[in-house]
């Protein structure tokens, strides 16, 4: 299985972003001591996990503490090692699919397509965790929903997008193509 893990983290106002190596992680609090590691005086530490193109995990640590993670589908940590460490001890849905709201019009949804025919939400999808852990930096949970749940929507068109809400779009996106 393969994977991207990019953590960014904030100290007063600036984010770095640097990639993480989870391979040798045995458990959740081994992953966020990776994470705690990238700057230990860090605000806000983000870990945004894509694996294989269909599955995304965010951890979240506040101050190194308070972990609270969200996984985009539940599925994740059926398929492999890394999706069960990380969000395989979740059992909180994210929100019903019913509860996603729509983007407001006039507002585009990236990677989005046009197509009146394609569905808005994917009903497959299971999203679980804390799907409000990015909400006082400008993505609620309606919208963090709205993207993962999107039919079309790749792992890294969602990071890309919140990254680019939250202010750390350019990090992200030069940790990529490194």
């Amino acid at each position: 299985m393969s994977y991207f893990a990019a953590a960014v983290v904030r100290r007063e106002s600036d984010w770095t972003a640097a990639e993480l190596d989870l391979n040798g992680a045995g458990d959740l609090d081994e992953v966020a001591d990776l994470l705690r590691d990238v700057e230990p005086d860090a605000e806000i530490s983000l870990l945004f996990v894509e694996s294989d193109d269909a599955y995304l995990a965010i951890m979240r640590l506040d101050e190194g503490e308070d972990l609270r993670i969200f996984g985009s589908d539940s599925a994740f940590a059926e398929e492999s090692r890394l999706g069960a460490l990380l969000v395989g001890d979740i059992k909180v849905p994210g929100l019903e699919i019913d509860d996603v709201v729509e983007p407001v019009e006039g507002e585009a949804v990236a990677g989005a397509d046009d197509d009146p025919d394609q569905p808005a939400a994917d009903p497959d999808a299971d999203p679980v965790g804390d799907a409000d852990l990015l909400a006082d930096l400008g993505v609620p949970a309606q919208r963090l929903l709205a993207l993962c749940t999107h039919e079309g929507m790749m792992p890294a068109d969602v990071t890309a997008e919140v990254c680019q809400a939250i202010g750390c779009g350019n990090e992200v996106e030069e940790l990529r193509e490194a």
